[in-house]
């Protein structure tokens, strides 16, 4: 299989210094890295990193405290994002992700806003990304809307089907706004996942990779990637493949792992 391969430095190779982990991930055959909070992180010495080891960044969450799904929110969700795009131009990154919710520490969602309808939330959602993929166009970066799962890792998240966010993605109808189809999460949510490729790839702009149950390596649940691999390449998609997966052990078998089964 020719997609390439992105390691989220976030959960590989944290055994290293945060300089030394983009070095680490070319070394290993990754094309490109994504990582989580930029807030977090030293800009330069992020971007100086990747240049030195040859390795793209593809990106990282652009939102922080604001919600898509709250109509309160917009002006200040939209404020944060243009504070990731220039971050993203900062370490030249080509993405930032965005979610309907808030999340906080270990991914937890900060606000289910069990107070809102969920017309008033999709509906909430659908006009702040049309905003979104307009800050996205004139910036001239990528955006990917990501669903999570809602009974392991983020109870409470409203986004939680690929139908949903593919087709608020061909609504808009951007050429910078996609979705993040994360295999481990809608595996959890929905399964299903060839068939999902076949009616919902075209709106793919960046994948995720960990098995289910557990969010480790391929070969280690219950998704065969090989076959899901070879059907989301077969029906066109191009892009990244992202692992953002906690080993089961560390990262030098993470990452053997990853190379014999995807």
């Amino acid at each position: 299989m020719s997609l390439r391969k992105c390691a989220c430095i976030d959960t590989l190779y944290t055994e290293l210094e945060w300089k030394d982990r983009f070095q680490a991930a070319k070394d290993d055959g990754f094309a490109a890295v994504e990582f989580w909070d930029w807030r977090i992180r030293d800009l330069k010495e992020t971007r100086e990193a990747a240049e030195a080891a040859g390795i793209l960044i593809s990106g990282f969450n652009g939102d922080a405290d604001y919600s898509l799904i709250d109509p309160a929110h917009k002006g200040r969700y939209l404020e944060e994002l243009k504070r990731s795009i220039e971050a993203a131009k900062t370490v030249n990154a080509r993405s930032v992700t965005i979610h309907s919710n808030a999340l906080g520490e270990g991914g937890i969602v900060v606000n289910s806003y069990d107070d809102i309808s969920d017309t008033v939330k999709l509906c909430s959602m659908y006009d702040t990304l049309l905003a979104c993929a307009r800050l996205a166009e004139q910036a001239e970066i990528n955006m990917n809307l990501e669903a999570l799962n809602v009974t392991t890792d983020h109870v409470g998240n409203f986004l939680k089907y690929t139908q949903t966010g593919a087709e608020i993605c061909r609504l808009i109808d951007s050429p910078r706004l996609k979705l993040l189809y994360d295999i481990y999460h809608m595996q959890i949510n929905e399964g299903c996942i060839c068939d999902t490729i076949s009616n919902y790839g075209d709106q793919f702009g960046h994948i995720h990779v960990a098995d289910a149950p557990g969010r480790h390596e391929p070969g280690t649940g219950e998704i065969n990637y090989k076959k899901v691999l070879r059907h989301l390449e077969a029906r066109g998609y191009r892009g990244l493949v992202g692992y953002e997966l906690f080993p089961l052990t560390d990262t030098r078998h993470a990452v053997q792992a990853i190379m014999e089964n995807c």
